[in-house]
This record gives structure tokens, C-alpha cells and sequence, in this order.
């Protein structure tokens, strides 16, 4: 089947699977889709042929019709094992953002699942919003409750990101960059999620080409130019391992080699420090066997065949990722005499890897509650806990901050004490694990042991740990949690419960900060009108109260209030109920910025600190930030002027709004002298050995780093504390330290202190 784009000489070529959809229809009225599912052909050819109509005469960036971008992605849809719902909804998923087109019409003629999928995917667009920010959050919390009633909706924005960043270099490099950094921070944590390698690993290297291009092409150039020698290594390999299953009569499927995602390998180089030619495993063998029996039985032959590595082993099969993913992963010593990577897995397992949660496709178009996310689906336990604690944050910025820290993979493997796994993320604590098994758990927290043996709060799980959470009626959660606890949904739940233990005092904070702004005459009556009502809805609050106590415990600022109240009044005259002088004072508010305690400043002061030029200011010891960390200003009331803090420092948290003063660090300053360094504080749990500290210090020495002090502790279970005040340049400098001396062999573990643990 041929099609001309009207207005154009560009021909457009059905691809060859619709065209088959075609041939079905016209064949027989009831016939199914191509591919062999239970999928409506007619349902897809008409979803095809609407959009084709609608989109008549759009062009994208390239020039390209623009039918051509919808084709792609349904496309990919039905690679995935999409049926015709889906297939459908990728054709359609633009039209209700770029035509007149509402999706209740759309639910008319394709049906309700349609409507939702098209619904659960389409950009707020046509909706005002304050900022950039604003949209942006907005968008990702619609996007996950839409998740919540049907999981496929995240499949076709999928689909829709990895087809847009396939074809990004036809747009300007700014708005190349924005969506190649919203994807890698979002999207590509959340195909991780699904389980769906395929879109994962394409979406990361196609970020890392428009984030990072001199680095991609430098991996690109490396990667190609070991080519040959690392594929007639692997054949050599493959072909020994073939001969020695063989031998053994161990039925496989299929080996062969696999080279890593450029992003992968680039990622290793950062994270070990590494050369390229210093990283040899940029390329694995995959070996796909019968049953899950099997792997191990393989594995026993690549472990007599090759030395296997110590501590590089990992059992997925038995502990399987939060994703599902499941497979033996294996480090050995190659033919070469380099390390060299094994995965061993059954086919289903294979299917999964790479298609994740489309492997077994439970969600059919059945127009059944199969469709549903539930209570019993373990696999999306992750969503239903952002979904438990989006609603609190109604800041849009730390709301965004939050689902991405929530979206990477859980890295650390713990149990409870009746053999349940729980995955939580890197560095998280008893407190984490405790509000991750319920609410409650955590508020009534008193202590923890860990392994049958009691210790504090604050210590980091390891993989394996069995933990049990002590409770206490009269217990309450503390507010120093704040300064250890690294989940989202721990950090949310302790924030909430102070919330709501201190709201009279908050609304009473509250009405004091607005009332201070626009002075007392007709306060009263302000509060009660229908402009601060909407003010209140404006900010996602049900009621004026609400609002106040938002505004004193600092979840919604001053700033934003003012905006908002302003924008009610201009919408709501005459104001019967206000007085003059109070209606005058509110319409001339200034326009402030709703963001303004993370405004990036920009200055040619060659003050370390942008913000505070001419005014007393000090770093705060309670969170010592140091350059490359994003700041706040506090205006004490102490003599000591404005105390700079770190924007995650929990002590700004109860800062009322009004005392918040924008800065931040002066990237701009041309002082070429000795830099400027910050103090840091760092704590090191080590193995007690003879010439521990002075591999330490060695390394401390390598990144040109000054040491004030240090001191050691030394305890009978052969293990010793070491802390040390250090002068810092900046977050970097930190990071690449911290990083080279965890590596240590010795070091058990490694932290931050404030100068007040000090």
C-alpha cells in the first residue's frame, strides 16, 4: 500500500506489518492483527487512518510528515507485544495534544482504553502554569496515577521518548539538551523499572550522545577500534565453552557474545577510575539454557572451566531485581587472562531482560480489571509507594528531586526476620527499612537489630542483613532522622508526621509570615474571601488553613502565595469584602519568583558566594556546604549575619519562608591565586591493620587535598575510627575523594560529619 502526503512530493510507505493489518482487514471483518495476537486489526487500521487525517499537512523538525513519528512508535509497540489497544493508542497518542480533537471523543470512537492510554500520556499543554518547573511535575504526577489505573500507559510514553530521541538532532541544542536530561533523569530509570532493557539501553547512550558528545565519541571510537580483537576473543571463548557442554550433554539454547551500552561502559570509567584499555569487560557472554536447574549446572561448568573471581559473583535467579530480572552473573578469568563476564539464564528469563513487563504480557486487551494495578502485584510495589507520598510534596521542585532519587534501582538486598526481601536504595538505615514496611512502623521506631545484634539508627544496611524494627506505643520519630535517612518515601513520612503534630503552631507561623506582608488592616476578612480561597486550591490545598500551615512549616513559600493570591484578586472584581487599602496593597505586589531559593544567580563579583555581596555571612556547621551544592541563605538572628546552607540541610526546613535569601555559588570568578577551600569534616570506619591511615592520607594526598587534623580511635573488635578535617575545593573534588578511598579494601564505611558532630 502507497500513500502521498498531501501539499508534499514526500511519499510515505506503510511499513510492512500495517500493510499486512490492511490485508487482514479487508480478508476477513473479524480477523486479528498480524502479529498473531488477540489484537483487533480493524481497531488498529482505523486508529492508523484517523491519525493519518489529523495529522494531514503537520511537519516535524526534520520535515518529515509528522504521521511518520506516530507510525514509529506504535511500531514499536507491537515489538514489544503491544496488542491492539496499544498499537492504537500509539497511533493516537498526539492527537488530542496537536488537533481539536478531545480524548472523550476519541473514547467514543477507539473505546474507554484507548481513551485512557491517550489520556495518561498527553502533556498538559493547554493548562497555565507558573513555571517551567511547575508543568514539568505536574506532567510526571498525572503521568503516574494515569500508571496506576493502567501500567501500559508508561509503555507508550516509552515508545513516544525513545522514537523523539531517535530523532533529536533535528532540534536546537538547547531543547536537545532539556529533554536528553529529563529523559536519562526519568525515562530511563523508569524502562529500568519495567524491566525493559531494550528501551533502557538506547535511551541511555542516546542521552549520552547529546549530554556528553566528545566523551560519546571518544567511546564510540574506542569501542570500534578493539572491535576485532574483543570479537575473536569472545568467538574463541564461545567455541570452548560450546565443546565443554557438549561434552557434558547440557542442553543450551544459545551462546554468544554481547558488547556492552556505550553509556555502561562510560559510566565503569567514571566509577572505577579507569582508562578504557584498564576496562575488560566491556563485552560479556550470554548463555541461554532449558530450565532454571540448568544455570547452576552451567555454572558449575564455567567455573571448572575458567577461575572464577572472588566477590563477583551474583545470583539474580534466587534474588531477583525489583524489575524481575533474573540471571546468574559471573566474573572469571578469561582464555586471554583478562576478566571476563558470564550471564547465564533460562529464555523466559531472557524474554524478560529484554522486554520486561511485555514479556508476559498479562495486561491483555481483554477489557478486563486484568488491566488494573493491585494490591497483589509485588512487582509494582515501587509505584504504589511513589503514589503513597507524591501527594504531600506540593513543592514541584523537590517533588521532581524525589522521583528521580526514587526511580533508580534499589542497590542493597535486606531481609526481615520471617525471610522476606526488601530492596531499598544504596546507604539507606534501619529507619529507611522501617518505614518501608508501613507508616506506622517508622513513627513508633525505638530501636533496631540488625543480624540479632542491637545497633543504632543511622547504620548504613548491607546486602543480606536480617533486620528487626523494635516499636514502642509512646515512640515518635526525631528530627535528626532527617539527617541520615536517604529514601524518599522515609524522608516524607518523618516530615508529615512533624506536620501534622505541630499544626496549630504552623498555621499560627503561617498567619503571622502573610500577615506581616500585607499589613493588618482587613487581614481578617482577607483570610475569609473567596480570592484566598482560590489562593488555597491555586496551591493544591482544600482549605485557607491548610495553606497557612503549608505556609509556616514551609512546604509552600511566601513567595508563591503572594504570587498566587495576587493572580486570584486580579480574576475576582469587584472585592466587596475587602478594604480599599488592602485590595490596593495585594494588586500591587511585586511579581516575585516562585522558586526563589534555588534561583540560579549569575554576578562578576568575585565574592565565592552570589547573594550576600556586602553583607556579614558565614557556611553553617550544622551541613558545611561546599562548592557544586546547591545553597540557601538564612537570616540569623543572631549577629552573625546571613549562615549559608546546604538546600537539603534539614535545619532550613523549619526556616519560615521570609528568612530564606537566594544565593549561590560564583562559577564566573576569575581570581586565578591559590583557590579557595571549605573545611569538611569525614568519618572512616576501617578494619584495624598497620598502614591503613597511611593509604588513606596517600589518597587524600593524590587529589592535592590539605588535612587540619586527624584523630583515631581504635576499638577490641579489631576495627578503628578515623576522623579527619579536611579542606575541600568543591562537591567534585569531594565526590572523586570519597569514591578513590571506599575502594579501599579496609574501609568498612565512610561519611560526612558536620562541625558540630565534630
Amino acid at each position: 500500500m502507497h500513500l502521498t502526503v498531501p501539499a508534499s512530493s514526500t511519499a510515505f510507505d506503510l511499513p510492512v506489518w500495517l500493510e499486512e493489518c490492511f490485508q487482514a482487514r479487508r480478508s476477513s471483518a473479524d480477523a486479528t492483527a498480524c502479529d498473531g495476537t488477540n489484537a483487533d486489526a480493524d481497531l488498529v487500521c482505523r486508529a492508523f487512518e484517523f491519525a493519518y487525517q489529523l495529522h494531514e499537512g503537520q511537519y516535524r523538525a526534520s520535515g518529515e510528515p509528522y504521521i511518520m513519528h506516530p507510525v514509529a512508535v506504535a511500531g514499536l509497540l507491537r515489538d514489544l507485544g503491544g496488542g491492539g489497544v496499544m498499537i492504537a493508542a500509539g497511533f493516537l497518542h498526539d492527537v488530542v495534544e496537536d488537533t481539536t480533537v478531545t480524548a472523550e471523543e476519541l473514547g467514543a470512537l477507539f473505546g474507554e482504553e484507548v481513551q485512557l492510554l491517550v489520556e495518561g500520556v498527553t502533556k498538559l499543554s493547554k493548562f497555565n502554569f507558573s513555571s517551567k518547573t511547575e508543568r514539568q511535575a505536574e506532567n510526571f504526577r498525572r503521568m503516574f496515577l494515569a500508571m496506576a489505573q493502567d501500567i501500559r500507559v508508561i509503555v507508550v510514553k516509552l515508545a513516544d521518548r525513545l522514537h523523539n530521541m531517535r530523532t533529536l538532532e533535528h532540534l536546537p541544542d538547547a531543547k536537545r539538551r532539556q529533554i536528553a536530561l529529563e529523559t536519562r533523569e526519568i525515562f530511563a530509570p523508569l524502562a529500568n523499572r519495567l524491566g525493559i532493557g531494550r528501551f533502557k539501553w538506547e535511551l541511555e547512550d542516546l542521552t549520552f550522545k547529546y549530554l556528553e558528545p566528545d566523551s560519546y565519541r571518544q567511546i564510540q571510537g574506542l569501542v570500534a577500534e578493539k572491535r576485532v580483537d574483543r570479537e575473536t576473543g569472545l568467538a574463541q571463548t564461545v567455541d570452548r565453552l560450546k565443546q565443554r557442554l557438549d561434552q557434558t550433554g547440557l542442553a543450551y539454547a544459545d551462546i554468544s557474545g554481547r558488547p556492552k551500552h556505550l553509556y555502561g561502559i562510560y559510566q565503569k570509567m567514571k566509577r572505577q577510575q579507569k582508562d578504557y584499555n584498564e576496562i575488560y569487560d566491556v563485552a560479556a557472554i550470554r548463555l541461554i539454557v532449558s530450565a532454571n536447574d540448568d544455570c547452576y549446572r552451567a555454572l558449575a561448568v564455567v567455573h571448572d572451566m575458567f577461575r572464577p573471581i572472588p566477590g563477583r559473583f551474583k545470583d539474580y535467579i534466587g534474588l531477583p531485581k525489583p524489575n524481575r530480572y533474573q540471571s546468574l552473573h559471573t566474573v572469571v578469568i578469561g582464555s586471554s587472562g583478562r576478566p571476563l563476564e558470564i550471564q547465564i539464564r533460562t529464555l523466559e528469563m531472557h524474554q524478560i531482560a529484554e522486554y520486561g513487563i511485555a514479556a508476559h504480557w498479562k495486561y491483555k486487551e481483554t477489557g478486563s480489571s486484568s488491566t488494573q494495578l493491585t494490591t497483589t502485584d509485588e512487582k509494582f510495589t515501587w509505584l504504589r509507594q511513589l503514589l503513597d507520598w507524591q501527594s504531600d510534596l506540593k513543592d514541584a521542585q523537590e517533588y521532581l528531586e524525589n522521583i528521580k532519587d526514587d526511580l533508580f534501582d534499589g542497590d542493597v538486598y535486606v531481609f526481615t526476620p520471617q525471610g522476606d526481601v526488601v530492596s531499598l536504595s544504596r546507604g539507606a538505615t534501619p529507619v529507611d527499612f522501617a518505614y518501608r514496611i508501613h507508616t506506622e512502623v517508622g513513627n513508633h521506631c525505638a530501636g533496631v537489630r540488625v543480624n540479632e545484634r542491637m545497633t543504632t539508627l543511622d547504620t548504613p544496611l548491607k546486602n543480606g542483613d536480617i533486620v528487626e524494627v523494635l516499636t514502642q506505643k509512646n515512640a515518635r520519630p526525631s528530627l535528626d532522622w532527617l539527617n541520615f535517612v536517604v529514601t524518599p518515601g522515609a524522608r516524607n513520612r518523618i516530615r508529615q508526621w512533624y506536620k501534622r503534630s505541630n499544626r496549630e503552631e504552623n498555621v499560627d507561623r503561617g498567619r503571622e509570615m502573610l500577615e506581616r506582608a500585607l499589613g493588618k488592616n482587613g487581614f481578617e476578612a482577607l483570610l475569609k474571601s473567596a480570592p484566598m480561597q482560590a489562593t488555597a486550591e491555586r496551591c493544591n490545598y482544600h482549605s485557607v488553613e491548610d495553606l497557612l500551615a503549608a505556609l509556616g512549616y514551609g512546604e509552600v513559600t511566601l513567595n508563591l502565595t503572594l504570587n498566587r493570591l495576587r493572580e486570584a484578586v486580579k480574576a475576582q472584581q469587584p472585592l466587596e469584602k475587602l478594604s480599599e487599602s488592602l485590595s490596593a496593597s495585594i494588586q500591587e505586589l511585586p511579581v516575585l519568583p516562585t522558586g526563589a531559593k534555588i534561583l540560579p544567580l549569575q554576578s562578576s563579583s568575585k565574592s565565592p558566594i552570589i547573594g550576600v555581596e556586602g553583607l556579614l555571612h558565614h557556611i553553617a556547621g550544622c551541613c558545611t556546604p561546599v562548592p557544586g551544592e546547591a545553597i540557601i541563605g538564612v537570616v540569623t538572628r543572631s549577629s552573625r549575619g546571613i549562615s549559608i546552607h546546604r538546600n537539603s540541610c534539614p535545619n532550613v526546613e523549619l526556616i519560615p519562608g521570609d528568612r530564606l535569601v537566594p544565593v549561590s555559588w560564583n562559577t564566573t570568578d576569575q581570581d586565578h591565586g591559590r583557590p579557595q577551600t571549605y573545611p569538611v569534616d569525614i568519618q572512616i570506619q576501617v578494619i584495624d591493620r598497620v598502614g591503613v591511615l597511611k593509604d588513606i592520607l596517600s589518597r587524600l594526598t593524590d587529589n592535592n587535598i590539605n588535612i587540619r587534623n586527624a584523630q583515631v580511635k581504635t576499638y577490641p573488635a579489631q576495627t578503628a575510627t578515623i576522623d579527619l578535617g579536611i579542606d575541600i575545593r568543591d562537591h567534585d573534588q569531594l565526590e572523586r575523594t570519597f569514591s578513590q578511598i571506599r575502594k579501599l579494601s579496609d574501609v568498612l564505611n565512610l561519611r560526612r560529619l558536620s562541625q558540630l558532630e565534630g
